[in-house]
């Protein structure tokens, strides 16, 4: 199939072999790895598709650089964590040989632990859907650290097959996520001198846990839809206070 497979990681060894298996039927799988320090280089290597090691300060700038890597005029985007379905790669067969569309939204089949959770999905969590297959020139990273703004150009469309996403293990791996993103957005905010108002931030609060845990049904899928409730509800919390520190810190050496 005349399509490239970006995968874009970082320390990715347990996921990656998974991965690129399921994406097996592409004429190119490209793997750009962003300073691993794990086995990702040798297990992609092993693999035999094509490996691009370096380092890329922004989410945004290494995934525009993977995407100009690719050499085929479509592109699917993965993760390690995500899995092509059947499903997908069946229905990849008949879009491409007609397709009128310049980008496809792939539905995403969210995973915590061994368990397909339903609702509830947002904000940093993850998404229910996004645009993964698109036209080489038709979508562009934005220069942010952490799940940078997408432009897309042209029509888009929607696809019916998933991408299985392995989000997180258990609890403790939505508690280090939380930390993770919530640092890099903080430091975005910084930098991009964004103003923080505590008002705003107590309404974002409520308003993220309602949206998540009632309005997309994550009641539905128990405690599982709490933590996602509470985690989303809690994301510009922490962003808002780590962003006070890092900009007192600032002052401190400045």
């Amino acid at each position: 199939m005349d399509i490239s497979v970006l995968i874009v990681a970082h320390d990715e060894e347990k996921h990656l072999a998974d991965c690129l298996a399921s994406a097996a039927f592409a004429r190119e799988r490209v793997v750009l790895l962003d300073r691993c320090s794990d086995r990702s280089g040798e297990v992609a290597r092993g693999e035999g598709v094509r490996v691009v090691e370096g380092a890329w300060p922004l989410e945004g700038d290494r995934r525009n650089a993977g995407i100009a890597l690719c050499t085929s005029p479509w592109i699917l985007e993965l993760d390690a964590d995500e899995r092509v379905s059947d499903q997908l790669r069946e229905e990849l067969d008949r879009v491409l040989s007609a397709a009128d569309c310049t980008f496809y939204y792939v539905p995403m089949h969210n995973y915590i632990g061994a368990v397909w959770v339903r609702h509830g999905w947002g904000a940093y969590n993850g998404a229910a859907a996004k645009p993964a297959l698109f036209r080489k020139g038709s979508k562009i990273w934005g220069a942010d650290r952490v799940h940078p703004r997408l432009t897309l150009i042209g029509e888009g469309g929607w696809l019916q097959g998933h991408i299985d996403h392995f989000v997180y293990d258990d609890a403790g791996a939505l508690i280090n996520r939380l930390n993770r993103y919530s640092d890099a957005a903080a430091c975005d905010a910084v930098l991009q001198g964004r103003p923080f108002r505590a008002h705003r931030t107590a309404r974002r609060f409520f308003t993220r846990f309602y949206k998540s845990y009632c309005r997309r049904r994550g009641y539905r899928e128990g405690w599982r839809g709490v933590l996602l409730a509470l985690f989303s509800a809690l994301y510009p919390v922490l962003t808002h206070l780590k962003a006070l520190e890092l900009t007192e810190r600032r002052g401190r050496s400045g």
